[in-house]
């Protein structure tokens, strides 16, 4: 059983070093490590090209810039292992994880997706939380999905069976990427599980796409989950709600017509205040009050 690990890079030189030190000190002969530069213009590529000199178990791709998305899937497209995972150049890897987490997959292997612990904002104290797991196989996507697995959607803490990807890619051009794409392997994927060994770091970057989404970015956040939304037959009143905040905040953003589909679902205020009033108006409202906090606050 081999295991690719996929690491795009771009302009990183600040982080790089620990990723890529994370990465290739756990590493054994049933891995490989493939690096896509996408365009770097600061000394990344160099980093790079350095930390993996003489190593017949690593492969340096370079290509124009073109994005996260196009970084991964050039990446998938060049892996030979059974397995891929990713992981993101300002990230890093606990010690053992990758040999842990083929030790499960050669007790299970007819596991599609397995994943593993994450620590979410690491570095940032408000926000640094620990997501852990169960050892155990996920019964129905579909109520992994509702009950929070949409909540962490991150492409960099599973392992993925390679020929799910057949026909899958990740969208270029869009931002949050991974909720594009996660619900496709999770349809296409015959056996998901999940473990407690193992452990992802997160890090907290205030640059980054999660931490400066604007309108453009929240809108592809919300069309990822609506594009996915006949998959999962009837939702559940937390799941439409959490599309609600984003249908929201993309509002407040963007000023555009809201699209969310207006369904059924109660339960909470603001699903009460939604039947009420309708989409439209509750957008406002929440826009409203945003607003004389902000003044209220200065």
């Amino acid at each position: 059983m081999k295991l690719s690990i996929i690491i795009p890079i771009y302009n990183v030189e600040d982080t790089l070093r620990r990723c890529l030190e994370s990465v290739l000190k756990q590493m054994d002969d049933r891995m490989e490590v493939l690096i896509v530069d996408d365009g770097s213009t600061d000394t990344s590529g160099q980093i790079a090209e350095q930390m993996t000199a003489g190593r017949t178990d690593c492969r340096l791709i370079r290509q124009a810039n073109k994005g996260l998305s196009a970084a991964r899937n050039a990446g998938i497209e060049a892996a030979t292992g059974e397995y891929i995972t990713f992981a993101d150049s300002d990230d890093f890897v606990a010690r053992g994880t990758y040999t842990a987490l083929l030790a499960v997959l050669a007790e299970h292997p007819a596991y599609d997706i397995l994943e593993y612990p994450v620590m979410v904002h690491y570095g940032c104290p408000a926000k640094q939380h620990l997501l852990t797991f169960h050892d155990t196989v996920v019964e129905s996507v579909r109520d992994y999905w509702l009950s929070g697995g949409h909540l962490h959607t991150y492409a960099c803490n599973k392992l993925y069976r390679r020929e799910i990807f057949a026909d899958i890619r990740f969208p270029e051009g869009k931002a949050f990427e991974d909720a594009y794409t996660y619900p496709f392997l999770l349809q296409r994927a015959k056996v998901v599980a999940t473990t407690s060994v193992g452990r992802y770091y997160y890090c907290h970057n205030d640059r980054g796409i999660t931490a400066q989404a604007g309108g453009k970015e929240l809108t592809d956040l919300l069309e990822a989950h609506l594009k996915h939304l006949k998959l999962w037959g009837e939702l559940t009143p937390e799941y439409y709600q959490a599309l609600l905040n984003i249908q929201m905040d993309v509002y407040e953003a963007t000023h555009a017509v809201p699209v969310l589909p207006v369904l059924p679902y109660k339960g909470t205020l603001k699903l009460f205040v939604l039947h009420l009033i309708g989409l439209k108006r509750l957008c406002q409202l929440n826009r409203f009050i945003h607003r004389i906090r902000k003044r209220s606050r200065s």
